[in-house]
């Protein structure tokens, strides 16, 4: 009974979503034809976008997008790529079409054997969930950071290692450490240990890392998590300078400079300078808040694939101007 019925929901949802996205059949005339209101029709196409019914992949015409990339690599000659998603009002949708060109990106440059280094965090997290077919490769990812066992397992860099390996058929590995510790001492007893140094190690040899850019706000993932408290982010911020932090922890100022906080050699996994050292380095910031952290990262020189929103995009050439 509850197998037809799960049957019946995803033909429903195909139905509607072939209705709308295909026959071009207005959200009213739906309502109508199924005997539903039109706010539910519209829940319904959501769902369907959500479970992977439906994907939408919308891109800015070649021209346009050709020219903002070419303009910020003007500005900016170490990137190799600059992944420009359209520009959506919705914070979840503007993240999964970011997360889409990532994927595409990964599909077309990963190869068998290829090693990924794995980050943190919502945008990181969306690579490893967005729908669609990708083609298949033996490659292997790392995490590239500690995890944690509090709210937000799901965007651990072990969590997302897992569902990107199991995306492409490749196979995962796991950095057997907490992502925070309690100060410098315990941090280094950590360090010290064979299975912690050996996965780290073979992170730090990766071929391409695929790492979130963070700014510096009060209800950030890391202060959900307890890792740091809001006045420790608010006095990096005001009074130090910091912008922004990449891969989840490593801090900077607007000029790309690493600044040293309270918050400094609390957290076990890759910094930026080893980050500089993989021969692509792939970050993902999807959010509007988030220019002045790009920009920063951008400046320290840690990363060669930029995938952001037009939006972002056109800040970061106006403040560049």
């Amino acid at each position: 009974m509850e197998k037809n019925t799960l049957s019946q929901d995803s033909e429903l949802l195909t139905e509607i979503a072939v209705a709308y996205y295909q026959d071009e059949t207005t959200q009213e005339e739906i309502a109508q034809r199924f005997g539903i209101s039109r706010i539910k029709v519209g829940r319904l196409l959501r769902r369907a976008r959500e479970e992977g019914i439906v994907e939408i992949n919308v891109r800015y015409h070649p021209v346009f997008s050709t020219r903002l990339e070419q303009q910020l690599r003007e500005r900016f000659p170490q990137l190799q790529r600059v992944l420009i998603a359209l520009d959506h009002a919705d914070a979840d949708e503007q993240r999964r079409q970011v997360a889409g060109l990532v994927a595409a990106h990964l599909a077309h440059n990963l190869r068998d054997q290829s090693v990924v280094a794995v980050g943190q965090g919502r945008n990181v997290a969306a690579v490893a969930d967005h729908p669609g077919q990708v083609p298949l490769r033996q490659c292997h990812f790392i995490s590239g950071i500690g995890g944690t066992h509090r709210p937000g397992d799901a965007i651990n860099a072990d969590h997302i290692s897992r569902r990107l390996a199991k995306k492409f058929g490749g196979s995962s590995e796991t950095l057997y450490a907490p992502a925070y510790v309690e100060n410098r001492a315990l941090k280094d007893a950590f360090m010290q240990n064979g299975t912690i140094k050996e996965t780290l190690d073979r992170a730090r040899k990766a071929d391409l890392a695929l790492v979130g850019i963070g700014d510096m706000n009060e209800s950030s993932y890391m202060v959900k998590l307890g890792w740091f408290t809001p006045h420790e982010i608010i006095d990096a911020s005001v009074n130090q300078g910091v912008t922004g932090d990449i891969a989840g922890y490593d801090f900077f100022n607007a000029q790309g400079q690493h600044v040293d906080t309270v918050m400094n050699d609390r957290v076990i996994g890759l910094s930026m300078e080893e980050l500089r050292a993989v021969p692509c380095v792939i970050a993902v910031a999807a959010e509007s808040s988030k220019a002045m952290a790009i920009l920063g990262a951008l400046r320290s020189g840690a990363i060669d694939v930029l995938a952001t929103s037009a939006q972002n995009v056109r800040t970061l050439l106006n403040l560049t101007q």
